[in-house]
């Protein structure tokens, strides 16, 4: 983890602060991002730039709450994205990154269309966690990965975590 990396963790951490579920939930998104963007070989910036986006993907999710009283995809998406800016901003993170980062997390339940491995990691991992947390179906998991599964390491992982 890069000194920005860890500056927008700890910062995120406040933000979500009292929210032990939430806190868990990006913190497991990034491990799984990071592992998978070493795995797949990403350069150093691209590295950084997606565990950064590991840690705030959910960030819409408490505006979301707020305003509509529910978490749904489309609303997290949206809130989301303005949110984050925000959030890197104050941690001095570039705007050339802020953006793109802001664009995932904008499209992070979105699965067509998607431009860069990022977003494709991003994705991967999300999807690994929340299979866990909502307790899929083999069948359910079986289906996503040949739905939106992309890189190597991620179908490891989701093979060897869920049996496949």
């Amino acid at each position: 983890m890069t000194a920005l990396t860890y500056k927008v963790f700890w910062a995120m951490c406040e933000y979500d602060r009292g929210d032990a579920r939430r806190i868990q939930h990006f913190t497991k998104v990034h491990e799984y991002a990071s592992l998978i963007g070493k795995a797949e070989n990403l350069d150093d910036e691209t590295q950084e730039l997606l565990e950064i986006t590991a840690i705030v993907h959910d960030i819409g999710i408490k505006l979301s709450m707020e305003k509509y009283g529910n978490c749904a995809g489309p609303n997290q998406e949206k809130e989301g994205a303005v949110e984050s800016l925000k959030l890197l901003r104050e941690c001095g993170v570039s705007e050339e990154t802020a953006e793109r980062v802001s664009f995932i997390v904008g499209h992070h339940h979105t699965y067509t269309g998607i431009d860069g491995i990022d977003w494709q990691i991003i994705l991967e991992a999300d999807y690994l966690v929340n299979a866990y947390e909502s307790n899929h179906s083999k069948e359910t998991i079986r289906n996503s990965k040949e739905s939106f599964f992309r890189t190597e390491s991620g179908k490891k992982l989701l093979d060897i975590m869920f049996d496949l």
